[in-house]
């Protein structure tokens, strides 16, 4: 299906921006990021859009993937995050999470409902790194800056985002299970999580904000 880009997007051929105008998520096929991976993030942007974090993220693996504007490999992520939350600036006014192998970049409004929130500033997600990597950082950053921005995501969206990325999970889910054993799915799967993230290593996010207009 053909994307509605904004001109400007077009013009510097930046693939996340084209992408970012309809889709929730930039994930370039270089990624190394898996499908069951992708269908978790996808799930946990819906979710915090419905709780009122409406953001988009681009997980950038390599210097190909920013297209003709390849002077942002390499630099703080929040340069190109400035640069893809300009692109985006006509047809989108939330926020953009940038994710590249050596860190994270947040851009977003200086004022208004989707405006960057100074606790955002203080988020410290899982340390992203190449391949995989990319969309763990990913879905551990995406929760913290909507909770952070006053807008958490409900657990139970988050262990239901969990289990669409799991096809054994998924089957469990579709047979008839009993209150409990749903609620011990729940809470298993938010413990691991739990456990997962403290185990790692933690990379504060760098924001940036766009003036006002």
């Amino acid at each position: 299906m053909a994307l509605i880009a904004a001109p400007a997007a077009l013009a510097d051929g930046d693939p996340a921006s084209d992408v970012l105008v309809e889709n929730t998520l930039f994930n370039p096929v270089d990624s190394g990021v898996s499908l069951s991976s992708q269908t978790q993030l996808e799930a946990v942007l819906t979710a915090s859009k419905r709780a009122g974090f409406p953001i988009r993220v681009a997980l950038i693996a390599s210097q190909t993937d920013l297209g003709t504007a390849t002077a942002f490999w390499g630099t703080n992520p929040k340069n190109y995050a400035e640069y893809l939350g300009y692109e985006l600036s006509e047809l989108y006014g939330g926020q953009v999470l940038v994710v590249m192998p050596n860190g994270f970049g947040v851009y977003g409004r200086h004022t208004g409902p989707d405006a960057v929130m100074a606790a955002e500033g203080n988020v410290k997600a899982i340390a992203p790194g190449p391949g995989e990597q990319l969309a763990t950082a990913a879905l551990s950053a995406v929760p913290l800056l909507a909770r952070a921005a006053g807008h958490p995501i409900p657990a139970a969206k988050l262990a239901a985002a969990e289990r669409t990325a799991s096809p054994a999970t998924k089957a469990l889910s579709s047979s008839a299970l009993a209150p409990g054993a749903v609620i011990a799915l729940i809470f298993g799967a938010l413990l691991i999580g739990l456990t997962w993230t403290l185990s790692l290593r933690a990379r504060p996010l760098q924001l940036g904000r766009r003036l006002p207009s």
